[in-house]
């Protein structure tokens, strides 16, 4: 595995590791103060996000690990800067401007996706 895909992958991939463990296991109440947007989000729908994020979060770092179908881990960074433009979008629809994280994690999806192409 290219050690930059490493670094950057691995990184996301722990932060959406915990971001949708969150979602899969709290309360709208628990979730609330973290994410704001939870609260007009149906529970199933913010569930279905955290099982994604997961999911998303494994492909970046399995298939280099272990050589099998090795396109998930740049499938799953382009998925993930898919989902930060979205997220955009819900901040920007409800007014909030603090969108510098989400900005940043699309970044780091997209860096990803290029150095993705590195250890095929």
């Amino acid at each position: 595995m290219n050690v930059a895909y490493g670094v950057v992958a691995g990184l996301l991939a722990l932060f959406y590791l915990y971001g949708g463990g969150v979602k899969v296991v709290r309360s709208r109440e628990r979730l609330l103060p973290m994410m704001a947007w939870v609260d007009d989000t149906p529970m199933p729908v913010v569930r279905s996000i955290g099982v994604i994020e997961v999911l998303g979060a494994l492909g970046l770092v399995l298939p280099p690990l272990t050589g099998v179908a090795p396109w998930l881990g740049a499938a799953a960074a382009v998925g993930f800067a898919a989902l930060q433009i979205g997220a955009i979008r819900v901040h920007l629809r409800r007014d909030d401007r603090q969108v510098a994280l989400n900005a940043t994690l699309l970044l780091a999806a997209a860096a990803t996706a290029g150095l993705s192409t590195a250890w095929r």
